[in-house]
């Protein structure tokens, strides 16, 4: 498989759902053409369309941390496009984790509940 789909299917071939990962993206992955923002631009990167799919498509991994390294103002355009970019892409790990936490939570009302200990569910945020 090729494209976003084959990056997020070997990604977590290789490190699967359960192992505690930590997260850390580096803006020059993408095209310094969409983010110039950085200390060391790669010719050639991805746009950050597809970076956020990848993320996106990786929410079920196990993500206990992360950081987005090598964004430099200094570098980036009067759009500041390579500051939002980072922006996004923080948010969209904040979320996922988010989402993970919720999954979880309806995964252990619904086992309380196939229990018969309704009494016994988590209360909802």
């Amino acid at each position: 498989m090729t494209g976003t789909k084959g990056i997020i299917d070997a990604i977590i071939k290789r490190i699967g759902l359960e192992t505690s990962t930590y997260l850390s993206i580096d803006i020059d992955v993408i095209d310094p053409g969409l983010c110039p923002g950085t200390g060391t631009p790669e010719p050639g990167g991805w746009t950050s369309r597809e970076l956020i799919k990848i993320i996106r498509g990786l929410e079920d991994l196990n993500v206990v941390g992360a950081d987005i390294v090598e964004v430099a103002p200094a570098y980036d355009g009067n759009g500041e496009q390579t500051a939002l970019t980072a922006a996004q892409l923080g948010f969209e790990i904040l979320t996922s984790w988010v989402g993970r936490g919720k999954k979880s939570r309806d995964e252990t009302a619904k086992m309380a509940t196939r229990l018969g200990n309704p009494e016994s569910r988590r209360d909802e945020l």
